[in-house]
């Protein structure tokens, strides 16, 4: 009696612990809830950089800044004013001299040519900055734009996961019924059930945040677009580039264009500050009015000055030692990018290999060990922790190849960050489109 008291006691137990959880599962909070994202029309890539082009704040700035560079480089072409001068000698009607006469300066040593280039260079410059920018906004968009796309797919994993689950409490409470299992078995297929539905509620706000931000790139505060897809719909991993388009993309890129630019206007700069130590020649044209002679005589002149103390000679050095500075940046600049990009090409084929890794090899088998294990249960040949534990391995591994792609894809988007050449590593990778 003592015994069967136990047993009936246990039962009791086990059958309320199966009911707590069915009842977590079920009436859960509604932030456990998995809703749909906010309707609307799908987004592209294309679409979503071109909406923050158009209203980004840094872009708009940036592009009067190219714009006001236009204007030192047409004062630079501008010759010097010729000078009207009036000169009264004596104030006496009857014997004073009046002489008016227009001063030329005429500018010698190349100093308007050097003038012109150095502007120049300038305003290439400040368009090589607003490239680079304008590489930065891609990249950050792009990333978020995946961020969007891979939280679109956790969510549907997760789902999956509580689909699986709840399709496994289904079948162990069939059997619990049936006398074939105890009760505890119930129990733990219903706890896995309320962690799924736990890990796509969080999925959920993940989706939530990461299309908030995707929103936010281009001023704009409510996510007014649907679901992120892709132009392609596979699942390749993003293509990693080969050593020449490397070296091709990274001559070429927006950050090294700007360091070179920089070293040639300073080069313009020193060549200007050698031309200025050559004086300005004045040439001078006018007329003379001698009253008491009575008498008008044409007046012409030139004037220079003599470079005795002052021969521009501190300008020079310093724009020479400026232009040796320029050149150590660039040689700065090239390694480091050279460095930063060969990083991110080597995550680039780790997390590439990575995926296929996953995709061809561990995803399959780790299904297929599921599917064995599942129809073993229901056959009574396996009990319900191999069940659990092939489930576990199947989430585990679609996570992995979840979070492995994401790698790809992030390490893609900053190899096109850093080369900023709008030859998108990133875009040739083709994750799937809608999740």
């Amino acid at each position: 009696m003592h015994r069967l008291a136990c047993c009936r006691a246990w039962r009791d137990l086990t059958r309320w612990g199966s009911s707590l959880a069915l009842g977590f599962c079920t009436l859960s909070p509604s932030w456990a809830q998995s809703p749909e994202p906010v309707p609307g029309p799908p987004l592209t890539l294309p679409q979503a950089l071109a909406r923050a082009m158009s209203s980004n704040a840094e872009l708009a700035v940036l592009s009067r800044e190219v714009e006001a560079a236009e204007g030192p480089v047409l004062q630079g072409a501008a010759r010097p004013n010729p000078e009207l001068s009036f000169l009264l000698e004596d104030t006496r009607r009857s014997t004073r001299t009046t002489t008016v006469q227009v001063n030329q300066a005429l500018e010698l040593g190349n100093q308007r040519a050097a003038r012109i280039v150095a502007a120049e260079r300038a305003r290439d410059i400040a368009a090589a900055e607003l490239a680079a920018k304008r590489a930065d906004v891609q990249a950050a968009v792009a990333a978020s734009f995946y961020e969007v796309l891979l939280a679109q797919e956790r969510l549907a994993l997760s789902r999956g996961a509580v689909d699986l689950a709840r399709r496994a409490s289904e079948v162990a409470g069939k059997r619990v019924q049936a006398g074939k299992i105890s009760p505890v078995e119930e129990t733990k297929a219903l706890t896995a059930e309320a962690g799924a539905r736990l890990d796509a509620a969080q999925a959920d706000a993940e989706l939530t945040l990461s299309r908030l931000r995707l929103a936010a790139s281009w001023g704009s505060t409510t996510p007014d677009f649907g679901p992120t897809v892709r132009l392609t719909a596979s699942a390749e991993p993003p293509v990693v580039p080969t050593a020449d388009t490397l070296a091709r993309r990274l001559e070429a890129s927006p950050a090294l264009a700007r360091a070179r630019l920089e070293v040639q206007r300073r080069q313009a700069i020193s060549e200007l500050a050698r031309a200025q130590q050559t004086p300005d020649l004045t040439v001078s044209v006018g007329v003379k009015r001698d009253a008491e002679l009575r008498l008008t005589q044409a007046v012409m002149g030139l004037s220079m000055p003599l470079p005795v103390f002052d021969r521009n000679q501190g300008n020079l050095l310093e724009a020479l030692r400026r232009e040796d500075k320029a050149r150590d940046e660039l040689l700065a600049a090239e390694i480091a990018l050279r460095t930063s990009v060969l990083q991110g090409a080597s995550r680039l084929a780790a997390a590439s290999a990575e995926v296929t890794m996953l995709r061809d090899t561990v995803l399959p088998g780790a299904q297929s060990a599921y599917d064995a294990a599942t129809k073993g249960f229901e056959l009574g040949k396996f009990n319900f922790l191999d069940v659990l534990d092939a489930q576990r391995t199947l989430f585990q591994a679609q996570a992995n190849h979840l979070r492995a792609r994401g790698d790809a894809l992030r390490a893609a988007v900053e190899v096109d960050r850093l080369l900023g050449d709008g030859e998108s590593t990133a875009a040739l990778s083709s994750t799937s489109s809608k999740e």
